[in-house]
Parts: C-alpha cells; structure tokens; sequence
C-alpha cells in the first residue's frame, strides 16, 4: 500500500524545502524527497558556504594588502585555506541540521533517495539505504534543480578541469587557474583564490565581467579585479584545452596560450529534467528544456507544480523559495501573490558587492520608458570611508512621468544588504521622492540610497 499524501516536494533545496514547510503550515500532510542533503546546492555546495570562504579572503586581504593602512604590523603572515574550508563546511553543516529540525516540527516526512513520477499522482523513491517504497500525492512540486552547464572539448574530471561543486569541496586552492566565465560564481571564486594566493585568470565570452550588470558596475568591478591582480580575458573563448603532466595546456581564440593547474567551468546552468518521470505524468518542457509554468506555478498538468532552477524562470535560491511559497498557497486556496521575476533582487558576492533589481537604463529607455536617473558615489559616504571601502555608487532609475522605480543598481561596500530598501519601496509602488524624504540615519551606507534617490529629481545633497 503506497503511503498518501496531500503533497509530495520532489527535491529539497531552498525552493522545495520552503514549499514543504508552507504547505504543511496551511495544514496539508507532506513528504520530502531527497537524494543528497536538505538544503540542496544552495545550502551545502553554493551559496552559503561559499559565503564563508568569501568573508576568509575578506580578512586576508584586510591583512596581506592593507595592513599598515588599518596600523596592523607582523612579520611571516601564514594563510591556511584548510582552516577556511572547514568553517566553510561547519556553517553549511549547522544550517542543514536546522533545515532537518524545521522537517521534523512541522511534521514533514522526509524520504533519502531518488523520486521518479510513474503517474500525476504517483511517485517511486528508490531510497538511499537500499529498496523502494512508492508515494501518492493529490499535489506534487518539482523542485529538482539545476546543475553546471558543461562545454563542448572541456571534460569535467573533477581534478584539472572543474566546476563550482569540486572548488567548494577541495580543502586546498591550486597554485594557477582559469575560471571560464565572469559571472557571479566566477568573480566570487576569483575573489577567494586570489586572495589565497592562487593566478586566477577569468575567461569571458561577452565584452565585460558581469555582463547582465549596468556597465559602469562592470568597470568598478573589472578595475578591483586587476587592482587584486586577477588577469581578465574578456570577449574571449577557450579554443583549446589539452591535459599534460604539469596541468592543462589552454590556448584562447585571442591566440593567448597558458598552462595552469585547474580550469574552473562557471557558465551557466541546465535544469535538472531527466530521470523523474515526466513523461509518465505528461508534464511539457518550453523550448529551452526546462518545465513551462504558469504564474501560481502550475505545469500543464494541474495538480503538478514547478518550482526554482528547474523551471529556468531566475535561477536563485530567494527567487526558488518564493516561488514555493506561492505554489503552496495556491495548493491550500490561500491568497498569494504574483511574482515579477524581472523585480526579483539580484546580488553578487564579490568585493566590492553587486546588488540589483529590475530594468538597466537601457533597457528602460528600450522599453519606451522616459527615465530620471538619480547616481551618487560611495567616496563621499561617512560609513564607507570609516569601513576604508569607498569605491562604488548607488543608481536609481525611474518613470519621470509617474515616479515608479523601475530599476536599481549598486556595487560598493555592503550593497546587497541594502536591497531589501529599494524592492520594499518599489513593490510597495513608492516613489524616488518618497525615498528621499524618508530619514535615515547618520553615518550609513544607507544614506547614499537617500541621496541617490534625490538625484533622480537633481536634488542630491552631498554632490
């Protein structure tokens, strides 16, 4: 007799988890189905870890580069990259044990193995300790995922040529790499190892880092990169990559040849569609390969939802999380909303920080829209120059005819706390004038959101 559900979540990542506590929130009977850890890639092999080894080269660049600035002095500074892997797995560990205690208070089943749909109401978990048991479900999320786009000629062997879950999992950084793509997992990575010593060279398809970026953060960020002594090749490609004895003999279209230790693939992602049965349950693909939703998150099969990475829609662990939230919600009949993933926020965790939402200038001006854009520098901020990060700005764009905001963007110290401000006023249809007036306090980082936003009516304060 297969075990009845009310839900079953397919994958139990930061969407899939979320949705589950959700749903059984809203009082329907749940199960989890999960092959590795709770918390997926974001949790053990991405975000959060890898935040961890971020904040580690924080404070050896603090110390190597700008120690006599901060009055620091010592002889024989040694840098342990162990020490930073193993925090970095002590945090990841910490929080998937919390994930598991949240499964267990709101009483959520959690099964370790490998779902697969053999119907819209019914699923087999092959189970990691040996054996099957099979599930039915009135509802199902997919919540599976995505995993690292490879490329043609480069076969990942986990040893010279890599992607993100080897590098965040090796308790040693190697002495030269290349990191194939300049975009968020790229530059953090980039950030990491060099600050541990390692010749990092980036490799970019497009004309600049962060290519998705306004242009000018891309500038800040680029001069930073090379100021750390990271070598960019953008507008470029790996033709070549040949394995020898001493690493991999790398040759570039630009005709740049370079041997390192390690090639890093951080290009993009693939949705993780094969192998869970969805042709057995009739659920349909877009023309990209991942699973067609609609905006309460429904496949074309109505008691089937999809949520995160899997459905390509803005591959983020927030953005997977809220649109759990929402798929759950709308399984219980309870009021939800409807997410703009043009809106979502964005953040990158390199130094300086990259936080963003909504339309670029030129794609505000691209949509027709007539703009006011307010910028202001983080040079001469109180709290940026006190915090010795000066670099950076704040840009706001805005409708000149109604005052929406319709875009923010920022690099500088600390930016991606600084969000939450600009997508609150935005989905709460604030104006910049509204922003600008309201006080905040003295010194913060915050202040130049205020005196951006009083820019965007030529009335900033403190330039």
């Amino acid at each position: 007799m297969a075990n009845q559900y009310d839900v079953v979540v397919l994958g139990g990542g930061p969407g899939g988890y979320v949705a589950a506590i959700r749903v059984a929130q809203l009082g329907l009977k749940t199960a989890v189905i999960e092959k590795e850890a709770l918390g997926g890639v974001c949790l053990n092999i991405g975000c959060v870890p890898s935040k961890a080894l971020l904040k580690n080269a924080e404070v050896a660049h603090l110390l190597k580069k700008r120690g006599r600035e901060f009055g620091f002095k010592f002889d024989n500074l040694e840098l342990d990259y162990k020490a930073a892997f193993k925090r970095s797995r002590q945090i990841s560990g910490r929080l998937v044990k919390g994930v598991g205690f949240l499964m267990k208070k709101n009483g959520i089943d959690v099964y370790a193995g490998s779902g697969r749909l053999t119907g819209p109401e019914s699923i087999k978990v092959t189970l990691n300790e040996g054996g099957e048991t099979d599930l039915t479900a009135r509802h199902v999320i997919i919540a599976t995922g995505a995993r690292p786009r490879l490329l043609p000629g480069l076969d990942v062997d986990g040893q010279r040529i890599i992607t993100y879950k080897e590098a965040i999992l090796s308790d040693q950084a190697p002495g030269k790499a290349i990191i194939i793509g300049g975009g968020p997992i790229g530059v953090e990575f980039a950030y990491v190892w060099a600050n541990y010593g390692v010749d990092v060279t980036i490799v970019e398809m497009m004309e600049r880092l962060l290519p998705n970026e306004e242009p000018e953060i891309s500038a800040v960020i680029e001069k930073a990169y090379k100021k750390l002594g990271v070598t960019l090749h953008t507008g470029d490609l790996v033709e070549k990559a040949e394995k020898t004895d001493e690493g991999v003999r790398v040759t570039l279209k630009s005709g740049a040849e370079l041997t390192v230790d390690q090639i890093m693939v951080a290009v993009s992602f693939v949705p993780n569609v094969e192998n869970i049965g969805l042709e057995a349950a009739g659920v349909a693909l877009t023309d990209q390969g991942a699973i067609g939703i609609d905006d309460a998150m429904r496949t074309n099969v109505p008691n089937i939802y999809a949520i995160g990475d899997v459905t390509a829609k803005l591959m983020l662990a927030h953005v997977g999380s809220a649109m759990g939230i929402v798929a759950a919600e709308t399984i219980a009949g309870h009021p939800t909303i409807t997410l703009d993933y043009r809106m979502m926020p964005r953040a990158t965790y390199c130094v300086p920080q990259v936080a963003s939402f909504g339309l670029t200038e030129a794609q505000a001006k691209e949509a027709g829209y007539e703009i006011n854009v307010g910028q202001f520098p983080f040079q001469p901020n109180g709290k940026a120059l006190g915090l010795g990060e000066r670099e950076g700005f704040v840009k706001i764009i805005s409708d000149a005819k109604y005052g929406e905001i319709l875009g923010a963007h920022m690099v500088g110290p600390d930016v991606t706390e600084l969000l939450p401000e600009l997508t609150l006023a935005h989905n709460a249809e604030l104006t910049a004038a509204e922003i600008a007036r309201n006080v905040h306090a003295h010194p913060t980082l915050s202040e130049a959101l205020m005196e951006a936003a009083h820019g965007v009516e030529g009335q900033a304060i403190h330039i």
